[in-house]
């Protein structure tokens, strides 16, 4: 419970899936926890009230991470509660799969500016919060930038951009002593893929992708969880830059 003690974790889009995992299991290993997001306040405070039952500490706070304003008050929020900012989890991510005589500049705009847009402002803004010894930041991308499977051009694309800004930044924060990494899911569980009837459901979709895991199951939010854990505490000081495939050996 002590690993993270005192210390103050930020994981933006955290209402629900992988988010809703990540903010449970850093707060479950001591941290303080803001609770980001956009449109799902009742799972934002259901994440909350389940990490305030195990006698952790934890805020949910609205903002959207494309638009500046939000993402300053997110951050000025985040201070007030509870003092300077030591992880930086950029979770929140849309995605809309379409072939490519669908595509739009509207969900262009729309993948781009959350995916990638807002972990950089997210990044930008923060910068004045983490205090001298630094802190780690990390990325949540997708195994999609790598396998870049038919129908998902934007969403690979810009997860594609979000591996290159980990990279970029990992060595223009590192005098700063901030690390940046990225942790990239294969197919995992949630409410959102759920729904969307990719995961979870049993359809042959989901058992050929089983088929193709290795480690022949499909992820859950807890599987990334721990991996972002890891990237967080100092037990990955020596680490900067990477981009961990976290897929069960999906490729």
């Amino acid at each position: 419970m002590s690993k993270f003690k005192g210390r103050i974790a930020l994981v933006t889009g955290a209402s629900k899936g992988i988010g809703a995992g990540i903010a449970k299991e850093l707060a479950g290993a001591g941290a303080a926890v803001v609770v980001n997001y956009a449109t799902d306040q009742t799972g934002a405070e259901t994440v909350v009230q389940e990490i305030l039952a195990t006698d952790g500490r934890a805020i949910a706070v609205q903002g959207n991470v494309s638009k500046l304003d939000d993402v300053r008050r997110l951050l000025a929020e985040t201070k007030q509660a509870f003092g300077s900012l030591d992880i930086l989890v950029n979770n929140a991510g849309v995605y809309l799969p379409m072939p490519l005589e669908e595509v739009t500049e509207e969900e262009f705009h729309r993948e781009f500016n959350t995916n990638v847009l807002g972990p950089l402002l997210m990044i930008r803004e923060s910068l004045e919060y983490f205090n001298s010894s630094g802190g780690s930041v990390i990325n949540i991308g997708s195994g999609a930038s790598q396998m870049c499977p038919p129908g998902f051009s934007i969403y690979a694309a810009s997860k594609s951009a979000l591996d290159a800004i980990t990279r970029v930044l990992a060595k223009e924060l590192a005098p700063r002593n901030i690390r940046v990494n990225s942790v990239n899911p294969g197919a995992v569980q949630s409410e959102g893929t759920q729904a969307a009837g990719l995961y979870g459901v049993g359809n042959d979709f989901e058992k050929s992708l089983i088929e193709m895991t290795p480690l022949g199951r499909i992820g859950m939010p807890s599987d990334i969880a721990k991996v972002v854990k890891f990237l967080a505490s100092d037990d990955s000081e020596w680490l900067t830059g990477e981009i961990i495939l976290a897929s069960g050996g999906l490729r």
